[in-house]
């Protein structure tokens, strides 16, 4: 089959449904199985083609581990190096062992996509160069070793891994006041996400386009493979960043701080005393408005447990109180706490019309969400308050929250106010706990 047979055939099964899709691909020939496998554009993920438009200098690909991206690198420094001749390159390692091994000589590496497209490349590993038919050439680095990239010049970049270079701030420097040759130079990283300011910063140019993409996109992965690790990992920090490709950072001087947050899990205790839901109502209705914080708490021996984040978006005010009710019975709760600040009566109303079958207990609100949350936060800190399970969106807000400070502009931490309200009804009535007034 020829090259323009094999297009017209990927056509037919992009479009054909998975029973057609198998039936298509078995009904090939071997030969035409792996010209069909080895064209890359036949299979990749969206996130693993360059952006589109001139307007960018950086492609920043934050994924998780298997998800592709040393295919996608190498497969784009190979068009790139096809494209004319003369092409200078730069391929960027945390180490030149991991530069040669992964990005040249790797199973994924350019010159096996080389091999898969009929072509042969010349590879000087004593020299650390790689070069085309055409005249191009591919030079690799190291992100431990910046002077090394001080000097030469270059058309495009493909820095592997950033995250683990030994200097990153430096290297990535120089490798940019040497990314100037052509007319159009341009850089690739590819990495797992690590919290690290220079991957912020990078994320957050203007002339930055960032791609991310999970473990689980990856077609070709063992499904048992994906079902341990994510049975194990995820909603942890570790999964998050490390499966799903997200870049988690840490605020300098949360209350919260994600080594806090993933010190203070334990497995939920079979018996509480008391059981309270925690109500943080938006102040409008719709998916525009804030959410509706809804936070089960319980205690036991003087200790305070998260049990659960029920919190939702984009319903009406009957629809909150009827997740407000469900979670009550759920949870077996003895008391509502709402906050009261955002139409007091009409809370009441909702929640009596919904049938909560306990008491609710409005509560205004006389200080900042930040300043409610700093007691709270201290009881986790000296052991006295933890999470049950796993909760990455109540997690993401908690940690925003800075001591003596506001929260974010624009970004309510509506989970994370619920929750505070619920520990602190739950909380003894001393001297640094706030006290809950009544309306």
């Amino acid at each position: 089959m020829n090259a323009d047979a094999i297009d017209w055939q990927m056509e037919l099964i992009a479009n054909a449904s998975e029973e057609e899709q198998r039936r298509l691909i078995w009904g090939m020939s071997p030969i035409d199985v792996l010209r069909f496998d080895a064209k890359f554009e036949n299979w990749a993920h969206r996130n693993q083609f360059p952006p589109s438009g001139d307007g960018w200098r950086t492609w920043l690909m934050m994924a998780g581990r298997g998800f592709g991206k040393t295919r996608a690198g190498a497969e784009w420094i190979h068009s790139l190096a096809n494209s004319r001749r003369g092409v200078r390159i730069a391929l960027v390692g945390a180490t030149l062992h991991e530069a040669r091994a992964i990005m040249v000589e790797g199973v994924s590496g350019l010159l096996r996509v080389a091999k898969l497209r009929g072509e042969t490349l010349s590879w000087e590993p004593s020299l650390g160069r790689l070069r085309w038919r055409n005249g191009s050439e591919a030079q690799i680095f190291s992100g431990e070793n910046p002077d090394g990239l001080r000097g030469p010049e270059h058309d495009f970049a493909w820095a592997d891994e950033l995250a683990k270079w030994a200097q990153p701030e430096a290297a990535w420097d120089n490798l940019q006041m040497g990314l100037r040759r052509g007319t159009r130079p341009r850089a690739l990283i590819t990495t797992t996400p690590r919290s690290m300011r220079l991957l912020e910063t990078i994320r957050d140019d203007r002339w930055t386009v960032a791609t991310n993409g999970r473990t689980d996109e990856n077609i070709n992965l063992d499904e048992r493979y994906l079902d341990v690790m994510t049975a194990t990992y995820g909603g942890t920090r570790l999964g998050r960043q490390e499966l799903e490709g997200e870049l988690i950072t840490d605020v300098e001087g949360s209350l919260w701080p994600r080594e806090l947050i993933e010190r203070c899990r334990l497995v939920r205790p079979e018996r509480f005393d008391r059981i309270v839901v925690g109500v943080d109502p938006p102040a409008g209705v719709g998916e525009g408005c804030d959410a509706c914080g809804i936070v089960v708490a319980g205690r036991l021996d003087e200790r305070l447990y998260v049990l659960s984040d029920e919190t939702c978006q984009g319903l009406s005010p009957e629809g909150w109180a009827r997740r407000v009710a469900a979670a009550v019975e759920r949870w077996d709760a003895d008391l509502v706490v709402a906050e009261a600040n955002n139409g007091g009566a009409m809370v009441k109303s909702v929640l009596d019309a919904a049938n909560v079958g306990v008491r609710v207990r409005l509560v205004h609100a006389s200080l900042g969400k930040v300043a409610r949350a700093e007691p709270i936060a201290l009881r986790f800190e000296s052991g006295r308050a933890f999470l049950t399970g796993r909760f990455p969106q109540l997690e993401d807000e908690m940690s925003g929250m800075v001591a003596g400070g506001q929260y974010p502009p624009g970004r309510s931490p509506d989970r994370a106010d619920a929750m505070v309200w619920a520990m602190t009804e739950l909380s003894p009535t001393r001297s640094g706990i706030p006290r809950v007034r009544r309306l």
